[in-house]
């Protein structure tokens, strides 16, 4: 009896920990083990069928030497700096639209929400492909205005214009977030810059982007990670062509990993992506007072 109660007790004291196990236990073996696994992984010459045989920084030196390597980062960067700015201009475009109390306005919500249900998805990709082939939906509409047709998915500059005009049509998920902040801002307050003489873009600028400027930085800061990570764009529309025009670090990885079966060179440019997302996280965090405005402060959080 003694022994039962002490049990009984034990269970009571720790019920929290008992919720969280599930979860811990998941997160241990999905996902700590394995980051932990890939960066033993990726000091050696781990070869999917051969084995390993040599530790050491040999990964990580032909990395800093290996010129796709090089391009491929330089390319993801100019991919994430141009489409999530235009994704978000986008999306605060929408909202600043639907922010308005007219007829049928719930469903001109949901209709414009409707392409990020998709987003991300191979669907969306396989889609945006047969758009933009040489007899698609898209030169069927230049040549409908007698306008030259082009090969989007031929044309090393256009590529990728493919890719990121896909990542900017699935504005809905910012779009929302937009939406709720921009309905939680006081009335007062533009109606206090309406009655100084502001126009609606002053009153934009000076009154509303500043009250939602927390939502924007973390869509922003979001949004950047993510690109950074693109893979199913690049993978089912380009293959990484024509010339390595889209050949985008993540498409790099698993080419290394799945297709030349280098699994440890593989791991080493995972771990460089992870690195990469940490710096312009950690550079996005330390701009956050100049970005976000605080209005218990006045000024820059």
């Amino acid at each position: 009896m003694k022994q039962s109660s002490a049990n009984a007790g034990f269970i009571r004291r720790n019920r929290h920990f008992l919720y969280i196990l599930p979860w811990m236990l998941g997160f241990l073996i999905f996902r700590a083990f394995p980051m932990l696994y890939s960066l033993i992984c990726g000091f050696t010459d781990f070869h999917l069928f051969r084995g390993m045989h040599k530790t050491g920084l040999m990964n990580y030196i032909q990395i800093m030497h290996d010129p796709d390597v090089l391009h491929s980062i330089a390319l993801t960067v100019k991919f994430a700096c141009i489409s999530v700015p235009l994704r978000l201009c986008t999306a605060m475009l929408a909202a600043l639209l639907l922010n308005r109390m007219i007829r049928g306005i719930r469903l001109f919500r949901t209709l414009y929400y409707l392409p990020s249900i998709l987003g991300g998805s191979v669907a969306a990709a396989v889609l945006w492909k047969a758009m933009f082939r040489d007899h698609g939906t898209v030169n069927a509409i230049l040549t409908a205005l007698h306008l030259p047709a082009m090969t989007w998915l031929a044309d090393s500059r256009a590529a990728l214009w493919v890719i990121i005009l896909l990542r900017v049509w699935e504005f809905g998920a910012p779009m929302l977030m937009f939406l709720a902040a921009l309905q939680q801002i006081p009335n007062d307050l533009t109606d206090a810059a309406k009655l100084d003489g502001a126009g609606a873009v002053r009153c934009f600028f000076r009154v509303r982007l500043p009250m939602i400027s927390s939502v924007v930085f973390y869509n922003l800061m979001l949004g950047f990670c993510t690109a950074l990570q693109e893979f199913n764009a690049p993978f089912v529309i380009t293959g990484g062509g024509p010339r390595g025009a889209t050949t985008l670090f993540s498409l790099l990885l698993y080419r290394s990993a799945f297709t030349e079966n280098q699994m440890g060179y593989a791991c080493a440019l995972a771990w460089v992506l992870f690195l990469l997302s940490a710096a312009f996280s950690a550079a996005f965090l330390l701009l956050r007072r100049k970005l976000v405005y605080d209005p218990d402060e006045g000024g820059a959080a």
